[in-house]
């Protein structure tokens, strides 16, 4: 039997695709790298924006369209948020729930044998030290907790995702010393909020970084997304946990909004003046940090007022990295019951909030041209060349290198949203 596999959205969910195949692997199966060859196809969904949805929607019917003779099974996020339209969309289909993995073989062959098989529901079942195929040696996922504490009134995710549960900072140690040992020189730490991780069990995101950092071997680790609230109560352990040389100099801190009004409305849990102050005190002690934030534009009770202090917040803190989501209704979250403001307002400011963001990040980037940097070299260019991170995990181009080597550059050029060097002999 030949399966193949397909995953969408986060480092998470791609994660999860990745435990998904090693389980297959463990009980015999193939994988293969094309539709054409598989008797099975997995897609493994995400569901986190209406684009994301409509996309993996008409996936879903596509494959049943093309291939009428492939055995079709639906995981990920879409299981567990949406499973009326998923039964509509595709009836003989299986499915994979996201805390169902483990069962991933039994679904698999029942599927190939005929039988409509539909594994749902939450389980406290570790995602660390189980079965992989990785899709890149040198970059190594590690979920470190699984949920969230928030009740953040857009979210559908945490329907998918459940209650915050944290895996043993002993478990993911030895998942990464391992991933080390096998030529892996960048561990991602993901989750839904790592910021949460530990809250349920008594541990510390600061003590599992400082554990990962200082194990043997050249490598990086990148920490995954916060959430400002949960990172209040032990800002100055992460920060100090952060400044160790293998951590990259990196922070992915969503504020969504830059009104109070708005904040509370969305039932983020903090205020712009805490979320400020979190981010003075990371710029004060790492001063090469680079600052990804999330922004939603027209949530529901956005007004002008309330965008114009969006803007006014983005220009104060000036973040590397802006991710931009226009707003949409999302099924079973609270703010679905919300009137949306007009397209044409939420289109106009979006746009605004576009080229504010192609601004400040390049002139980010230009800042460092002509300085010299040392790199980790992670992947190969699609258009030539060497895609390289710096120690502020900026995107470089470098024309000759050897994947996992780090190497010295001179930065020669920059846009908003990578630069381009000359290696350093």
């Amino acid at each position: 039997m030949k399966v193949y596999i397909e995953s969408y959205g986060c480092t998470f969910n791609k994660a999860d695709g990745q435990i998904i195949a090693g389980n297959l692997k463990e009980n015999g199966i193939d994988l293969v790298d094309s539709i054409e060859e598989a008797d099975v196809v997995i897609v493994n969904t995400c569901y986190v924006k209406l684009p994301t949805e409509n996309k993996v929607t008409y996936r879903i019917q596509k494959l049943q369209k093309d291939f009428p003779d492939k055995k079709i099974i639906v995981g990920g996020c879409m299981v567990e948020i949406d499973p009326e339209k998923l039964n509509k969309v595709a009836p003989e289909a299986s499915w994979i729930g996201p805390h169902q993995l483990n069962k991933s073989f039994d679904v698999v062959e029942a599927t190939y044998c005929g039988d409509v098989v539909r594994e749902v529901g939450f389980s406290k079942e570790s995602k660390v030290n189980v079965p992989k195929v990785m899709d890149d040696s040198l970059i190594h996922i590690i979920q470190i907790c699984e949920g969230c504490l928030g009740v953040c009134t857009f979210c559908c995710t945490r329907f998918a995702r459940g209650p915050l549960n944290s895996y043993p900072i002993e478990d993911i140690k030895a998942e990464a010393k391992r991933a080390i040992e096998n030529g892996a020189c960048e561990i991602q730490l993901t989750a839904q909020d790592t910021a949460a991780f530990g809250r349920d069990s008594g541990e510390k995101l600061s003590d599992l970084i400082k554990e990962v950092a200082n194990l043997d071997g050249d490598f990086r680790v990148r920490v995954g997304m916060m959430h400002p609230k949960n990172i209040l109560n032990d800002v100055d352990e992460i920060i100090d946990a952060m400044k160790h040389p293998k951590v990259y100099n990196f922070i992915h801190l969503p504020i969504q909004s830059g009104s109070d009004k708005v904040l509370s409305d969305m039932r983020r849990g903090h205020t712009v003046e805490q979320y400020l102050d979190i981010v003075s005190k990371f710029k004060t002690e790492i001063p090469d940090l680079t600052l990804a934030v999330d922004i939603i534009v027209g949530y529901p009770t956005e007004d002008d007022d309330d965008f114009d202090a969006t803007v006014k917040l983005l220009e104060e803190i000036k973040p590397s990295l802006i991710h931009l989501s226009k707003y949409q209704h999302r099924e079973g979250a609270i703010s679905s019951s919300l009137k949306e403001i007009p397209h044409a307002v939420m289109k106009k400011r979006s746009k605004l909030l576009s080229e504010i963001k192609s601004q400040i990040t390049e002139d980010e980037n230009k800042e460092l041209v002509g300085s010299c940097q040392k790199v980790l070299v992670i992947e190969k260019g699609s258009k030539g060349g060497f895609i390289a991170k710096t120690d502020s995990y900026i995107p470089v181009i470098v024309d000759e290198a050897e994947l996992g080597s780090f190497v010295d550059v001179k930065i020669t050029q920059a846009t908003a949203t990578y630069l381009r060097s000359e290696l350093i002999n």
